[in-house]
């Protein structure tokens, strides 16, 4: 490293030692999150087997659960004052900064009410809908023509594949809260290679049925039943091009979605 200005080395060759992680070294997110995970266990927090970013504590009316994302942190319990001596152990450790209650966390929207949880992606949606230019265009009712099969030669190559990969990439980031396009998506993720005008006229319909609703999303009722349902099918070698069949599924928590997927 070059040493900074007005260092006055008493000795030839010295080196400096490195006391903490630099923001933007490689091994930097790292450190931190070892360092904020040692934070919480230390604290009586449990890590989740499933998903090592969620954190929880406690049971019944005294649980609290915790998860976090780099540097993003979302708590949530039905007791206020477990979730202020969380803020204030983390706050001693690591000067955090309290964004009040939930809103918007990490371009996801939350609305909390009497009634339940309304997580959405509007804002997004919108930016996507501008970015593409298809904020004025004339919505649909399906994200694909039903029927609809497509290859992977199939149409004119794109001359700015570019584009088509930037806009699937973008969309998968929408599916977070938009389960009805997952299958859709994930359909067109596997053209990123080679892109025709079929593939990117395809793209362009979800554009136009996200048009018809950019404010859908998902609900959590406030009241429920802990009742797990799960519902799973596959097609049989529906892929002209490999010959193999595509998977999905849906678990439900009484009658909330809580995961879904579709693969091939």
């Amino acid at each position: 490293m070059v040493l900074p200005p007005g260092f006055q080395a008493e000795k030839p060759n010295q080196v400096c030692k490195l006391l903490r992680s630099l923001y933007g070294l490689k091994q930097a997110s790292r450190q931190w999150n070892v360092k904020l995970t040692a934070a919480l266990l230390n604290y009586g927090f449990k890590q989740c087997i499933a998903d090592p970013s969620l954190f929880t504590k406690g049971t019944g009316s005294s649980y609290i659960a915790l998860l976090v994302y780099v540097d993003d942190i979302l708590v949530a319990s039905s007791e206020l004052i477990l979730i202020q001596q969380l803020k204030d152990v983390l706050d001693k450790a690591f000067r955090i900064k309290d964004l009040g209650v939930l809103g918007y966390f990490l371009g996801i929207e939350a609305k909390v009410s009497t009634a339940g949880l309304n997580l959405c992606q509007r804002k997004y949606a919108v930016y996507i809908l501008s970015d593409a230019g298809f904020t004025d265009c004339k919505p649909v009712n399906t994200p694909m023509v039903p029927g609809t099969h497509l290859f992977q030669e199939d149409g004119t190559a794109l001359t700015d594949p570019g584009s088509y990969r930037r806009l699937i990439g973008i969309l998968l980031y929408l599916t977070a809260t938009r389960p009805n396009i997952t299958y859709t998506v994930h359909k067109l993720s596997q053209f990123v290679s080679s892109p025709t005008d079929r593939h990117m006229a395809a793209a362009h319909r979800i554009l136009r049925y996200i048009k018809g609703s950019p404010s859908q999303g998902l609900f959590y009722p406030a009241t429920t039943t802990l009742q797990l349902k799960a519902f799973s099918d596959s097609d049989w070698a529906s892929c002209a091009d490999t010959r193999k069949s595509v998977t999905g599924y849906c678990i439900f928590l009484d009658t909330s979605l809580i995961s879904w997927k579709s693969k091939k």
